[in-house]
């Protein structure tokens, strides 16, 4: 992570979304944080793999000018503590993230206490493919969007929780 000094003041911010979601779901605190004059860049993570959403993060780092507040949420912050490292990051913020550090995984953490069935998510299945319970959904992830809004979220299964940081920023 970048040295920063009390003279340089970070305007860059980039926010890194969770799995089921997209970066849509940040319209509302990137419209505050721009009227407030800072310079804000929202990750659209393929979700693919951590390794293909912190390339995804990386190329956004690289186009800031100057240093950045790197922000995930939920699966994000696995993706920004393997981003973490990249030398226009200042900082970093979990949101309510996984904190996964070198050697570990979100699934680690995601197992690291009971399955939370009653929000939805489900345990891994035999691949570490985990899945969100479509019944479950709006309540589980989305309550606050109408459930016509909260379809566009719903994704089927996500792989990307099993990979296991090796290039953590949280070091």
């Amino acid at each position: 992570m970048a040295t920063q000094t009390k003279s340089q003041a970070v305007k860059n911010i980039v926010l890194v979304h969770g799995a089921f979601a997209d970066g849509s779901g940040y319209r509302g605190v990137f419209e505050a944080l721009t009227k407030q004059g800072y310079r804000v860049t929202v990750v659209q993570n393929p979700l693919t793999s951590l390794a293909d959403d912190a390339k995804a993060t990386k190329v956004a780092l690289d186009n800031v000018d100057g240093p950045a507040v790197l922000a995930g949420h939920s699966w994000g912050g696995a993706v920004i503590a393997e981003a973490g490292n990249h030398p226009n990051v200042a900082g970093l913020v979990y949101i309510a993230a996984f904190q996964p550090d070198n050697g570990e995984s979100a699934l680690t953490w995601f197992q690291s206490a009971p399955p939370a069935a009653e929000n939805g998510v489900l345990p891994p299945d035999e691949k570490g493919i985990v899945y969100y319970d479509e019944a479950k959904f709006h309540a589980g992830f989305c309550a606050d969007l109408t459930r016509k809004s909260c379809r566009i979220y719903r994704g089927c299964c996500y792989r990307t929780f099993c990979r296991i940081i090796i290039g953590s920023g949280r070091s």
